[in-house]
């Protein structure tokens, strides 16, 4: 008796060890019969029977019409992605659950009070990477976002001391402005976290507090002056800037075309110039280069 037992792959995809077993088993020996590979994997009947069930549930296999019954494997590639469509249908829906409970926890105007350095630390790290579209800051340092999200960024002069400081500030595309009443940071116009002392911050939801917060950014946003990227006659020219920059943040080609106004076929011409002139192979290295030059608007 032969026990087959390859290291799993598909545990992340929700799929137990024993079925996983079982599958190969049956990539092995495809058409077999639950008795066909009862000695195969070492298992008695009624343990075979059951993850068969589990893998027709699963879509990693088929029965055959007739007696007796005969199972086929389903082709790797494509068990695999149907697996991970079901798996990113069930986070879609794990977070719209989220938004349901959030909405029973907070009543309108409610407030967290967050206390000590690494407690602020640590939420404001997870905010921002819990971001979907937007982080917002008004003279706060953060850790970048992650790609695809838009930051926008308000400096106070005074916190852009030193030359390094500055660069820094003009290659992220920040803004600037003189005597910014307050530190904020706000992630998808949803979620607030306003520092009130050295070491308190309070975490707001969706409230009037917030919508007033927002109103107040906003208003700074057009009063700053940007921060223009030093380099500007570097590779890239503005319309290729604007372009790279709504592919970052995760436009298609057909969803830049229309905002551009322009054919899709020369958002691809135009994307394939840019990967070029930044010597990268693929639009994600594109942005991280022309981030990283200061070339993105």
């Amino acid at each position: 008796m032969h026990s087959y037992r390859p290291a799993p792959v598909l545990a992340a995809l929700g799929v137990c060890s024993e079925d996983e077993q079982l599958y190969r088993a049956l990539l092995a020996r495809p058409e077999s019969t639950a008795t066909d590979l009862t000695p195969y994997v070492g298992w008695p009947a009624n343990r075979v029977g059951r993850h068969l069930r589990s893998l027709l549930s699963l879509g990693l296999a088929s029965r055959t019409p007739g007696r007796p019954a005969r199972y086929v494997p389903a082709v790797p590639e494509a068990a695999v992605e149907l697996l991970a469509l079901r798996k990113q249908a069930a986070i879609v829906e794990a977070r719209l659950g989220a938004a349901t409970l959030t909405a029973e926890f907070r009543q309108p105007d409610a407030f967290t009070v967050i206390r000590g350095a690494e407690a602020i630390a640590q939420r404001l790290y997870q905010a921002q990477q819990c971001a979907r579209d937007e982080v917002l800051v008004l003279d706060q340092l953060l850790v970048s976002p992650r790609h695809g999200v838009t930051c926008r960024t308000i400096y106070d002069m005074a916190t852009l001391s030193s030359p390094a400081d500055l660069a820094a500030a003009r290659s992220s595309g920040c803004r600037i402005l003189r005597d910014i009443p307050l530190k904020l940071v706000v992630v998808d116009r949803r979620t607030a976290l306003l520092p009130t002392g050295a070491e308190v911050v309070i975490e707001l939801g969706p409230s009037s507090l917030l919508d007033a917060l927002l109103r107040l950014f906003d208003l700074l946003w057009q009063q700053a002056s940007p921060l223009s990227p030093a380099g500007c006659d570097g590779p890239l020219t503005s319309e290729d800037q604007q372009l790279l920059s709504l592919a970052a943040a995760g436009l298609t080609d057909q969803a830049i075309a229309r905002r551009l106004g322009v054919a899709q076929r020369t958002v691809e011409r135009r994307m394939q110039r840019i990967l070029r002139a930044l010597d990268a192979t693929t639009r994600f290295q594109a942005g991280l280069r022309a981030g990283q030059q200061g070339l993105l608007v």
